[in-house]
């Protein structure tokens, strides 16, 4: 009987690790580009202001700009309503690089972090 103890033990400590590293790689940061909401252009700034009382913690904004001061040349695309966050990353980004081909701006999408 001692030994099944100790084996069904070092079986617990191995699911349970197995579990911890699971829910931290779940957590795991993007792996999209990002870039600080400080850097952004005034234009998005303010644009972000906009939409930030609707954001929950699951929405997500990319940007893209060319110039700090030419609104031609600069985009942020938001995912606002949606469920999970990995989605609305990745829903971010597809608008923001649709609009950043349309106008041409040649500085990549990168998501909007606070």
């Amino acid at each position: 009987m001692p030994l099944f103890e100790r084996t069904f033990a070092s079986r617990c400590r191995i699911w349970l690790l197995l579990a911890v590293l699971a829910c931290g790689l779940a957590q795991a940061s993007s792996t999209f580009p990002v870039v600080h909401l400080k850097d952004l252009p005034e234009p998005l700034r303010l644009h972000w202001a906009g939409l930030k009382p609707e954001m929950q913690s699951t929405s997500h904004c990319a940007a893209a700009f060319d110039s700090h001061s030419d609104t031609d040349k600069m985009v942020m695309k938001c995912s606002i309503h949606i469920k999970m966050s990995a989605e609305g990353e990745r829903r971010a980004m597809r608008y923001c690089d649709e609009q950043r081909a349309e106008r041409k701006i040649k500085a990549p999408c990168r998501l909007v972090e606070e």
